[in-house]
């Protein structure tokens, strides 16, 4: 059972303890993220005698870590992008020697490195220059003023600096009342005997009003730093890495947001150091939209629980040592897709509702179109019935435990199961009471008319009897009522069509029934059956309620089609 226990110790202690690699990082953590501000505001609180939190420490040993525990090292330095926040930089990955190293860091890994980066690190600056080489970088030294006639505070700016700290690039043009942090780390600063007179070295360009505010500073600095035991942690020990996984995905849902998919990838990765690497060859093309979290949720409804979303040890040893499979699941997936004429990429962000199907393909590598009409059925009814629209995770695992009771396929009588995959009249009046705009509408007229559109050309959905005739005034031979309700139906769908964008736009607010004369004859057929019009039906605005309900009925029978 794990146990606690507080302790508190000097930064200048931490960061020893840093630099000679007793104190480490998960290999789980999440990559350094703060920028020259955060780092600034962080010693200013320092200097105002603000606590700086608490850290969690994780005590290993060889009872709690085994040999394919990863643990990675503090940065010793960090380049800033013009904008200075910190570049994006991959941890190299490594085991530990628990004789040496005997903490891991799980809360505070942001303020050590900052820290650590202050004082015994170096940082530079990548300038935003188009002449200079993508290499090129700056050093960047951490200063306080020391002169008070010289700081500028807003006191009405709520969270604004109370001490002038900031990253410079000047570093060969600096202030001579400008005092670079690091140099307090000097022996003289430490020896009690020098420390004096280096302070008054250090202010001798201050001027006399001002002396006394320099003196304090360097003076409370060198508190701050070797005395005062800041860092205060809570060390856990007895605690497996699984456990330490858990605690660490607890605590860092607060502070700088954390992406779940972020901390499961980086867990994944403590496991397999190679996954996003290999995730990047699969991402590309086809899936090239696609991003890592929707590998992750897919290895996890193969070969793990769903609804709890966690990596473990087990799952990312199967799916790397099934990798093969995996990835001829994705293929089958795509290949499949195209017997429906959908591109998989259609779904680059909106991959739940495919997850189910890479189920059954995984499970029928050599025989997965056997059910193509029922995969078909699922598919859109789950996308015209908003399906995974909540509740994501307990339908996914749903539909996992249904496929699983059908000998891993998905049959109509499997959908018809299962509640809100089930087609009723009324889910079917709900679809055609999409309006114009609406995802639904979108998805029904795609697939509705998925057999004829070119996919090198845009569609745009569009009034068949244009929305602006609905805004004039009402023909003599219809009533108000029957106006006012006409007007609250035109953007539904069965006076929604879709139109290839150029068509469209010369189509513009034409009558219905105008646009149609303009066709030829051919044009005219062509017409009818792409909008899915009876030719007996009347264009005229006069007759659009009997135009409506007739398309219903049309709309109605292919969606059912469709879902059946």
């Amino acid at each position: 059972m794990s146990r606690l226990k507080d302790n508190g110790i000097s930064i200048y202690e931490a960061l020893q303890n840093i630099k000679e690699g007793k104190y480490v990082m998960p290999a789980f953590q999440r990559q350094f993220v703060w920028g020259t501000e955060q780092i600034e505001k962080l010693w200013d609180s320092i200097l105002l005698d603000y606590p700086i939190a608490t850290f969690l420490f994780w005590h290993v040993d060889d009872s709690n870590v085994s040999w394919d525990t990863y643990f990675c090292n503090f940065l010793s330095d960090v380049t800033f992008n013009s904008r200075k926040q910190a570049d994006s930089v991959n941890y190299e990955l490594t085991s530990i020697d628990v004789k040496k190293t005997n903490m891991a860091v799980l809360d505070g890994q942001q303020r050590l490195t900052s820290l650590f980066l202050s004082l015994l690190g170096q940082a530079y600056i990548r300038p935003n220059y188009s002449r200079r080489k993508s290499g090129d970088k700056i050093v960047t030294k951490l200063l306080i003023e020391l002169n008070k006639n010289k700081i500028s505070v807003d006191e009405e700016e709520y969270n604004s600096k109370k001490f002038d700290i900031k990253f410079s690039e000047k570093v060969g043009r600096l202030s001579p009342t400008q005092f670079e942090l690091k140099s307090i780390l000097d022996e003289k600063f430490q020896d009690k005997t020098t420390r004096e007179s280096a302070i008054e070295e250090a202010i001798v360009n201050v001027p006399a009003d001002s002396k006394e505010y320099a003196r304090n500073i360097l003076q409370k600095l060198y508190i701050k730093i070797f005395v005062e035991k800041l860092v205060r942690y809570t060390e856990i020990t007895n605690m497996k890495q699984d456990d330490a996984l858990e605690m660490f995905v607890r605590f860092n849902s607060g502070g700088k947001a954390l992406r779940k998919s972020e901390i499961t990838m980086s867990i994944l990765e403590a496991y397999w150091p190679s996954a996003k690497k290999e995730f990047g060859k699969i991402l590309v093309d086809s899936y090239a939209g696609f991003d890592t979290d929707f590998i992750i949720r897919s290895a996890l409804m193969l070969y793990g629980d769903v609804v709890k979303s966690n990596i473990n040890k087990k799952i990312a040893e199967d799916l790397k040592n099934d990798w093969n499979g995996f990835k001829k699941a994705l293929i089958n997936l795509e290949n499949l897709l195209k017997e429906m004429s959908i591109d998989v990429n259609r779904f680059s962000r909106s991959w739940n509702v495919l997850l189910p199907i890479i189920y059954y393909v995984y499970f029928n590598p050599d025989s997965y179109s056997k059910n193509f009409k029922d995969v078909r059925a699922y598919l859109l009814r789950a996308i015209f019935f908003t399906y995974f629209q909540s509740g994501t995770t307990g339908k996914l695992q749903q539909m996992k435990s249904n496929i699983n009771n059908f000998d891993y396929e998905i049959t109509i009588e499997m959908l018809d199961q299962i509640n809100d995959l089930r087609v009723t009249d009324g889910k079917i009046e709900d679809v055609l009471n999409s309006e114009k705009g609406s995802r639904v509408g979108g998805e029904v007229l795609y697939y509705l008319n998925i057999e004829w559109t070119n996919k090198n050309f845009k569609y745009e959905q569009d009034h068949l009897h244009p929305d602006s005739r609905f805004s004039e005034s009402k023909p003599v031979s219809v009533s108000v009522e029957d106006w006012k309700r006409w007007r609250s139906m035109r953007n539904r769908l069965p006076n929604l069509h879709l139109l290839e964008g150029r068509s469209n736009g010369s189509k513009n607010d034409m009558r219905l029934v105008d646009y149609y004369n303009d066709m030829n004859d051919d044009q005219k057929t062509t017409f009818y059956e792409q909008a899915m019009i009876s030719p007996e039906t009347s264009l005229e605005i006069e007759d659009f309620e009997k135009f409506y309900e007739a398309r219903k009925v049309i709309l109605t029978e292919k969606i059912r089609e469709l879902l059946e």
